[in-house]
Order: structure tokens, then sequence, then C-alpha cells
């Protein structure tokens, strides 16, 4: 028996149409989109812009041309923290957010180009208005938080953070990687500037695809990140300055993108609401398990309806690697153990340096798992 529960790192299996749309990009069109006019390459240049529509639509946004492709969310947050920031700003995040996030902020801090706050969050993994509020200062020029948690789930109150941000005039990019799929997200009621994105989390894309949304006021701050060949203004050895060209140098995965639209579109068929509804079903049901579990701590939230279903445990009795591994090799259940590319969350949360074993539930598990899952627990720690 497999049971796929490392959802929150990437989603397993992906809709059928998903695997499909790519081999018949690959076998059919092949053609770089936006090189040419051939028949292939255009075919190319419509699988894009239908994927930068959906993309649109999803997050309720209006600017087709705002919507810029990359490799990945890491690439994303690259851009549109590096080609933004200017000397002498404030710049604010939580210790809550990822990697992605923190190490390109911290390099920045550390050449001295930036200042940075990292508000630190409660156990529970949110960040306190207030807290955001006081450590703003005179040059605070950016805010950069995630939309949830990729460790214990926690929803950050971003529409309220994103307020203060808009009355202030302080750029604000989120990153969804954690909740993109999963909650209703609404470009404008969250008051962002750019919102972040990756295709292989519950987007329901493959690997190596990402990008941002990112709107006018932002982009004429940002410079061009990496610069090259766009398939327009070749005569000019100038990169050009519109979107998405401005972000969009190389070769585009295409095939990938065809594979991502095709995970929008099973999420609209299927409803992002009948979706949300089945995790958090899911996720409560799992929740309540391993509470009556003696030797587990589950962090984080306990109501379901304010988290997403990424559920980090640890157990009094076991190490969670050493947990994670009889999981997998015993019981075919896959997790993922260790710190999640979020040191500083485990010290908020309280796991840090060992980290935690993270269950992220999907939208292919079902009741079942969940039980057979607990079921695997009790035994092996039964056991130990």
């Amino acid at each position: 028996m497999k049971i796929y529960l490392d959802n929150a790192a990437t989603t397993f299996p992906k809709p059928p149409a998903v695997y499909n749309s790519m081999m018949n990009y690959m076998m059919n069109i092949g053609s770089n989109p936006g090189r040419g006019v051939s028949t292939t390459s255009l075919a190319g240049n419509r699988v894009i812009l239908n994927c930068r529509y959906a993309l649109m639509d999803f997050f309720h946004f209006d600017k087709v041309e705002n919507v810029v492709f990359t490799p990945n969310i890491t690439t994303s947050l690259n851009i549109l923290i590096k080609s933004t920031c200017q000397k002498g700003w404030h710049v604010i995040t939580s210790s809550m957010d990822h990697n992605a996030t923190l190490r390109p902020l911290n390099s920045l801090c550390e050449k001295g180009v930036i200042e940075l706050d990292i508000i630190p969050c409660s156990k529970e993994g949110l960040i306190n208005v207030d807290d955001f509020v006081n450590t703003l200062k005179p040059n605070t020029k950016l805010v950069v938080l995630s939309h949830a948690s990729n460790i214990i789930g926690s929803i950050q109150p971003l529409e309220s953070i994103g307020s203060i941000c808009k009355e202030k005039g302080i750029y604000f990019v989120i990153d969804t990687a954690p909740t993109a799929g999963i909650l209703p997200i609404d470009f404008y009621k969250l008051n962002c500037n750019a919102l972040a994105f990756t295709g292989h989390k519950s987007l329901l894309g493959p690997q190596g695809t990402g990008g941002f949304l990112i709107d006018d006021n932002l982009n004429e701050r940002c410079t061009a990140f990496i610069e090259g060949g766009t398939g327009s203004l070749s005569s000019s050895i100038v990169q050009p300055d519109f979107l998405p060209d401005k972000f969009e140098s190389g070769t585009l995965n295409a095939p990938g993108i065809a594979g991502l639209l095709e995970g929008i579109n099973f999420i609209n068929d299927q409803g992002l609401d009948s979706i949300r509804e089945s995790e958090e079903y899911l996720c409560k049901n799992f929740i309540e398990g391993l509470l009556n579990i003696s030797s587990v701590n589950v962090y984080g939230l306990t109501d379901s309806s304010k988290r997403t279903a990424t559920i980090s445990v640890n157990s009094t009795k076991i190490d969670n690697s050493e947990l994670g591994f009889i999981l997998d090799s015993e019981y075919g259940i896959t997790t993922r153990t260790g710190l999640h590319c979020a040191p500083l969350a485990h010290k908020s949360i309280g796991t840090y340096p060992s980290g935690t074993l993270r269950f992220g539930i999907g939208p292919f598990n079902d009741i079942k798992d969940i039980n057979y899952t607990l079921n695997a627990l009790n035994t092996i720690i039964r056991k130990v």
C-alpha cells in the first residue's frame, strides 16, 4: 500500500491531463513559444497565453501581461526582492517565512543594502498585527510575507497587513507557495503589489514551473533581474522594459506550463471550495486522531478552518527522522522530516534544531489514508 502525504512539498499524483498535456507539447508542438512564426511556435504561444489568462483569473487579477513565468517561486522571490530593494530601505518579514525569502533578504542585509526586521511569530505560527505596526519605520519600503506556514499551516492575517502597507505606501509581496490551490486568493483584496506562486504544489502542475503577478506600481520600481533573449526587440542589445518580456529572458518551460494550465483547469473543474472542504475535513480528523496519541505533540492551531492541511508532529518516544523512515519503509507512507527550509519557524514553535515530521494532505487523499496513517503511528509508537 502506498499513501502519499508529502503534498506540502510537491503534490502527487497530478491529474492525468497534466501528464498528457506535457507529453502532447513535447511530441506534437515542440517549438519555442515566441520564437518565430511557424505553426508550432504559434501553438506554443497559445499555450503560454492561455496559462497566463488562467493564472490571472485564478488570482482575480486584471492584467495578463503582468503575469510572469519563472522556473520556481524561489526565483520569483529573488527577482521581486533583489530587483526592488534600494540602499537604505527597511524591509520586514516574519520568523515563519521560508528560506526563499529569508536568504535573499539576509544577503542584502549583510551587504549593507537594507535594514531587516524579522518579526517573531507566536507558537501557533501567527504574526501579531500590533507587532507588525510597531516594527514599521519611516524608511520601511518593503514587506515580504508568506500567506501561510509551510510547517504548521497557520494562515496569516495578510489582508490587514496589506491594508496597512497600502495606506503607508509600502510595497507588499506575498509568497503563496503554501496556499495557492488551497485557499481563495484575491490579489486586490490582499492589497499586495506582487504575488509569487509555484506550480508544483497545490496548483497541481509539474516541478520547474512558477512565476509572479506584479502591479504597475511595483514594476516601475523593479529593474530587470536576468537579461537575454526574449524573442522581442531582437535588433537591440537593451533588455525590453515591457511586461512580461522584462523578466522572461531565455526559453520558457513550455511543456511544464502546459501541465500547469491543466492543473489549474482541474482545480477550476473540481471547485476550489470543494478541494478546501475536503482537505479541511481530513485535517480535522487527522488532528483529532493525533491528539489521542499521548506521546505525540501536534504543533500549531488545532482548528482546521484556520490552517491548511499541513501538519507537523514529534513523538516523545522516537526521533522524527526514524519515525518518518519507518512509516515509509514499513507502511508505504510518504512524509517529510527535518527543518523544511524554514529554520526560524522551528525556533518559533520550539522544534529547532531537530525539526518535525510533517504530513501534507492533498486533494487526492481520503479518509482511508488518514485512518491507515493513524493506525500505523499507533502501532509504531506502541512498539517503541
